[in-house]
C-alpha cells in the first residue's frame, strides 16, 4: 500500500468481495442475536426456568461454544483447501440455518432458536480461520494494518446495522404495516441477508491452499492441543493471541449485560438497548480505522497498551456514571440523553469501543505477519479456541457474580480492574509492547518523525545497525521507526540513569563500558550482542561511545569490527538529525535541566543500504553515517 489510504482496498477485487461477504455474515449474526435477545428480554420469555438475565448469558455461551469444539477442524480445513471455495460453502450453510431460524421464529419455538444459535456459532467457527488467513495471502505486509482495520470496523458497522435491524424487525411498526408477525419479519431479513452474502462470496478470487497435503485429524481434542503448540512456537504470536482473547472476554462481559443493564438499571426501552450497543460498535469502528493513521501503515504495537489504558479508564467511569437503578423510566433515546448521566454513559461506551479498536487491530496484524504461512489458519483456529474459552468464562463469571449479588455497574467495575491486572501481566511477559508504547508516545507527542530507508532493514534475520548518538532518547526514537524489535548497546552510565533504567531494562538493552572503565562489563556486553545476533535479532550500537557534546559526529570506535569478527552479519548505517539542542541532548551540559527545546520538530531518521560484513570498517561506517545525516545536526 505504501502510504495509500486503506480505503483503496475497497476498490480491488482481491479485497472488496471478501469484505462484503464477511460484512454481511457479521450483519446476519447480529440481526439474529439482537432480535432474539430483545424478544426474550422485553417479552418476558422463560426457557427451562431461566429468565432474561440468565438467558442472555446462556445465548452468548451457546454461540461461542462451537469455537471451542470445532476450531481445530476448521483450522485444518482452511490450510488444506482453497479458501474461496470454503467461504462459499460456509455461506450456503448460513442460508440453511437462516431458513431453519425463520421456521422456529414463526412457530415460536424459542428452545429451537437456541439450537440454531449454536449452529450459527458453528458456521462462524468454520469461517474464522479462513477469514484471517485470507488477508495475509492477498495483502502486502504494509497493507495488513489497513486491511484488518477495515475488517474490524466493517464488522462493527455490521454489528450496528444488525442491532438496529434486529431491533426494528422485532418492533411493532413494520409487522403492523405488513400485517404479519414480527417473528416473520425477522426471519425474512435473516434469509435475505444470507442469500446476498452467498452471491458476494462468488466473486472472491481463488486463494490457493497453503498445505494441500495436510491429513485431517478428526480428533478435535488431540488436534486442539496440536494447534495450540503451533501458536506457542513464536512467543510474541502466542502472547498476542492471549491479548486478543482477553479483549473478547472483556467485550463479552461488558456487552452481554447491556440489555439487562438498560432494563434493570437505566429503566429504559428496547431502543435505548440498541442505541448503547451501537455506541460500543461505533467506537470500535472508529478506533480500528484510526489505527492506520496513528501507526503510519506499520504494525504499531505501541497502540496496544494505549488501548488497554483507555478500556479500563472508561469502564471505571461507566460504573460511576450510573451506579444505582433509575426510578424514572426513559422510553426514548432523547429522554435517556437528557437525564443526568445519560450522555456520559453513551460517551463511555463509544470510548471503550474506540480504545478496544486500538488494542485489537495491531494484535491481529502481528499474528498474521509473524506466523508461518503454512499453518496460519490453524494458528487463527488456536486463537479462536482460546477466545472461546475466555468468552464462555466471561459468561459464566458474569452469571456467578450477578447471582452472588453484584449489580451490573459493579460487574463493569470488576471487569475494568481485571483488565488492568491482565494488561500488566501480558506486558511484563512481552516488554516489546511497553517499549513500543513509550516510543509511540515520543514520536506522536514530542516530535514528528520521518523515517527513510526502513526497507533496508532485514524483515527476518540478524543485522547490526550503527547510528550517531545525539540524545538520551535515541534508542526510543529508533525503536519507533523500526517495526522489528531491536536490542540497543549503550554506555552503562546512561543505562543506570533513573527512569531511563526501567525503560532500557524493559527493552533488554545491553550496557557496555570501555576496557579502561570496566573490562567485565565490556566482555559481558560482547557476549550478549553475539547471543542476540545468533538468535536472529537486530542489534543497534552507537560507535561513538558517548552522546555528542558539540553536535558533531565523533570518531567511530572499532568495537563493530570485533563484533563482526565473531559473527559476520550485515551492517546498516543510520543517522539521526535535528536533535542537537533538544531537551534530551547534552548541549551546554544540562539539556534535561533546562526549558524544553525543539519540541514538535521534524526529526529525520535515515537508514542506508546494508554493508556486507567483509567490507566493514569503523572508518567507513563513520563516513556513511556522516553522509546520511548531512548538515542536519
Amino acid at each position: 500500500m505504501s502510504g495509500q489510504s486503506q480505503f483503496k482496498l475497497l476498490q480491488q477485487r482481491r479485497f472488496a468481495p471478501f469484505f462484503v461477504t464477511q460484512f454481511l455474515g457479521a450483519l446476519n449474526d447480529n440481526v439474529f442475536r439482537n432480535g432474539l435477545v430483545i424478544l426474550i428480554t422485553f417479552q418476558g420469555i422463560v426457557i427451562a426456568g431461566m429468565d432474561h438475565t440468565q438467558l442472555a448469558n446462556v445465548a452468548a455461551g451457546l454461540f461461542i461454544l462451537p469455537y471451542f469444539l470445532f476450531s481445530a477442524t476448521a483450522g485444518q480445513l482452511a490450510d488444506k483447501y482453497e479458501k474461496s471455495m470454503l467461504i462459499r460453502r460456509v455461506k450456503l450453510l448460513e442460508i440453511g440455518l437462516m431458513a431453519a431460524a425463520c421456521v422456529a421464529l414463526v412457530t415460536g419455538s424459542y428452545a429451537l432458536l437456541l439450537l440454531v444459535l449454536f449452529f450459527m456459532g458453528l458456521q462462524s467457527t468454520m469461517f474464522g480461520p479462513v477469514k484471517y488467513a485470507y488477508l495475509p495471502q492477498q495483502l502486502a505486509d504494509d497493507e495488513l494494518i489497513g486491511g484488518n482495520a477495515l475488517v474490524e470496523s466493517g464488522t462493527y458497522i455490521a454489528i450496528i446495522l444488525g442491532l438496529i435491524a434486529g431491533g426494528i424487525a422485532v418492533g411493532d411498526e413494520i409487522a403492523a404495516a405488513l400485517g404479519v408477525s414480527k417473528q416473520a419479519v425477522l426471519g425474512a431479513c435473516l434469509v435475505g441477508v444470507a442469500v446476498t452474502g452467498y452471491l458476494a462470496s462468488r466473486e472472491i478470487p481463488v486463494t490457493r491452499a497453503v498445505d494441500p497435503d495436510l491429513r485431517i485429524n478428526w480428533n478435535a481434542w488431540q488436534e486442539t492441543w496440536h494447534i495450540v503448540q503451533f501458536a506457542r512456537e513464536e512467543r510474541s504470536v502466542f502472547l498476542s493471541i492471549l491479548g486478543i482473547s482477553w479483549f473478547w472476554f472483556y467485550g463479552s462481559a461488558m456487552t452481554i449485560q447491556i440489555p439487562a443493564y438498560t432494563l434493570d438499571i437505566l429503566n429504559g426501552s428496547e431502543s435505548i438497548t440498541t442505541f448503547l450497543l451501537a455506541a460500543f460498535a461505533v467506537g470500535v469502528g472508529i478506533g480500528s480505522l484510526l489505527c492506520e493513521r496513528l501507526s503510519g501503515h506499520r504494525i504499531e504495537l505501541g497502540l496496544v497498551p494505549f488501548g488497554a489504558i483507555g478500556m479500563s479508564w472508561f469502564a471505571i467511569d461507566l460504573y460511576f456514571a450510573n451506579p444505582d437503578a433509575h426510578a424514572v423510566a426513559a422510553t426514548t433515546i432523547a429522554e435517556f440523553l437528557s437525564r443526568p448521566g445519560g450522555s456520559r454513559i453513551w460517551f463511555d461506551l463509544v470510548m471503550i469501543g474506540a480504545f478496544g479498536g486500538f488494542y485489537s487491530v495491531p494484535l491481529y496484524a502481528l499474528i498474521q505477519q509473524r506466523s508461518k504461512r503454512s499453518h496460519l489458519s490453524r494458528i487463527i483456529a488456536a486463537n479462536n479456541i482460546i477466545n472461546a474459552v475466555l468468552m464462555v468464562t466471561a459468561a459464566i463469571m458474569s452469571m456467578v457474580l450477578l447471582n452472588a449479588g453484584l449489580s451490573i455497574p459493579q460487574l463493569f467495575f470488576v471487569v475494568a480492574v481485571l483488565n488492568v491486572l491482565v494488561a500488566v501481566y501480558i506486558f511484563s511477559l512481552l516488554p516489546e509492547f511497553l517499549l513500543r508504547f513509550l516510543a509511540w508516545i515520543v514520536v506522536t507527542v514530542l516530535y514528528r518523525i520521518k523515517p527513510q530507508g526502513v526497507e533496508n532493514l532485514p524483515v527476518k534475520g540478524p543485522a547490526v545497525v550503527v547510528c550517531n548518538h545525539v540524545s538520551y532518547i535515541d534508542p526510543i526514537i529508533l525503536s519507533a521507526c523500526v517495526p522489528q524489535p531491536m536490542r540497543f548497546v549503550m554506555w552503562y552510565k546512561i543505562f543506570q540513569m533513573p527512569l531511563l533504567n526501567f525503560i532500557f531494562r524493559t527493552g533488554k538493552a545491553i550496557p557496555i563500558a570501555s576496557a579502561r572503565e570496566d573490562v567485565e562489563i565490556m566482555n559481558e556486553a560482547f557476549e550478549k550482542v553475539d547471543a542476540e545476533l545468533a538468535a536472529g535479532r537486530i542489534v543497534c550500537i552507537f560507535p561513538e561511545g558517548a552522546i555528542t557534546r558539540d553536535g558533531e559526529i565523533a570518531r567511530f570506535r572499532p568495537g563493530i569490527e570485533k563484533i563482526l569478527a565473531r559473527r559476520p552479519v550485515p551492517v546498516i548505517p543510520a543517522s539521526l538529525g535535528r536533535l542537537w539542542g533538544s531537551w534530551f541532548s547534552r548541549r551546554r551540559d544540562g539539556g534535561l535541566r533546562k526549558i524544553p527545546g525543539r519540541l514538535f520538530a521534524r526529526i529525520p531518521v535515515r537508514f542506508g543500504k546494508a554493508v556486507p560484513p567483509s567490507e566493514v570498517t569503523a572508518a567507513r561506517l563513520e563516513i556513511l553515517v556522516r553522509t546520511l545525516r548531512g548538515d542536519e545536526r
